[in-house]
C-alpha cells in the first residue's frame, strides 16, 4: 500500500469567500450599509450581484441571500446595501455585524444589471426603490457609464426621507471621487421621491413617469408636453420592489422599449434579487 493510499481525499474547494467586516454605517435602525475586503481573486462587472451570509451555528448550513454589490469593479473595497427585515433569518443577525466580524460570500457574481446588456444611447436612467440604489451605486463610479452615455439619472424612492441613504453622496460627495468626480458632476442627476412623508418630489417614481413629472422636472419635456422614454434615446436599468420593476416595464414598453441580456443587449434591464 502506497503513502498515496494512506492520504486523505484533497478537501473540496469552499464555493464561499470568509471576509472581514471593514466598516458598517447604520442608516435608521433597520438600513444600513457595511463593507468586507475585497479578495485578490475577486472579479465582476458594476452592477453585478453576489451572494452574501453568515458562518452557520451549530453545524446548520449557512443561509445566504442575494445582495448587489454597491462597488464599482476597481474598488478595493467590496460594499453592501442592506435592510434589516423583521424576523429575517439572515437580515435579524446581519444587522448587527460589527468591524471585525467575518461574512461569507460567494465567489461567482452575476446578474443583469450591467452595462454589457443594453445597447447604445445618449441617456442612463438608474431607477430603483429601497435597497435597489445598491446597483447604481456600483454603476454610477463606473468610467464605462461616462463614456457611453452623455447623461446619467439616478432614480431613488423611499418611503421616508431618512430612507434615502447615499443622499448626500450623489447630490455631492460623488463629485469628488478621484476616478469620475468631474464626469459625475458634469453628467450625473440624482432624482429621489419621498412616498410617505412631505417632499419636493413625493410619490413613486412609476406615478411621476405616468403622469410625465420627472421628465418636466428634469427638462426633458416642454411646456405642454407630459414627456417620456425614447428608444432611440433612453437605456433604463431597474432594481427594487417587484410592484415597482414590474409597472415600470410596463411603461417602457408601452414608449416602444425592449428588454435585453446579458445574452442580447436591449433597451433596458432589471433585477430581482432579494435579501430577508
Amino acid at each position: 500500500m502506497t503513502d498515496a493510499a494512506l492520504s486523505p481525499p484533497p478537501a473540496r474547494p469552499s464555493a464561499f469567500h470568509e471576509l472581514e467586516v471593514t466598516w458598517v454605517h447604520h442608516w435608521t435602525e433597520q438600513l444600513f450599509s457595511f463593507r468586507v475586503a475585497r479578495p485578490d481573486d475577486f472579479r465582476f462587472r458594476s452592477g453585478e450581484f453576489v451572494m452574501i451570509g453568515l458562518p452557520a451555528e451549530d453545524g446548520a448550513k449557512p443561509l445566504l441571500r442575494a445582495y448587489s454589490i454597491a462597488s464599482p469593479s476597481w474598488d478595493e473595497q467590496l460594499e453592501f446595501l442592506s435592510i434589516a427585515v423583521p424576523d429575517g433569518p439572515l437580515t435579524s443577525r446581519l444587522v448587527h455585524i460589527k468591524p471585525g466580524d467575518t461574512v461569507m460570500m460567494g465567489k461567482k457574481p452575476t446578474g443583469t444589471l450591467v452595462l454589457d446588456a443594453l445597447t447604445g444611447g445618449e441617456t442612463l436612467w438608474l431607477i430603483g426603490t429601497g435597497t435597489g440604489l445598491a446597483p447604481w451605486l456600483s454603476v454610477a463610479r463606473d468610467p464605462d457609464t461616462y463614456s457611453r452615455f452623455g447623461r446619467v439619472i439616478v432614480c431613488h424612492t423611499v418611503r421616508n426621507v431618512a430612507d434615502l441613504a447615499y443622499r448626500d453622496f450623489f447630490t455631492s460627495g460623488i463629485h469628488d471621487d478621484p476616478l469620475i468626480g468631474e464626469e459625475a458632476a458634469a453628467q450625473l442627476t440624482y432624482y429621489p421621491t419621498v412616498t410617505r412623508e412631505p417632499f419636493d418630489t413625493p410619490g413613486r417614481i412609476t406615478d411621476r413617469i405616468t403622469s410625465g413629472a420627472v421628465f418636466t422636472d428634469l427638462g426633458l419635456a416642454g411646456p405642454d408636453e407630459r414627456g417620456g422614454f425614447s428608444p432611440d434615446r433612453d437605456r433604463v436599468m431597474l432594481c427594487g420592489s417587484m410592484a415597482m420593476i414590474k409597472e415600470t416595464a410596463e411603461l417602457l414598453e408601452g414608449f416602444g422599449l425592449k428588454e435585453g441580456s446579458n445574452a442580447e443587449p436591449g433597451d433596458y434591464v432589471l433585477e430581482r434579487a432579494f435579501v430577508g
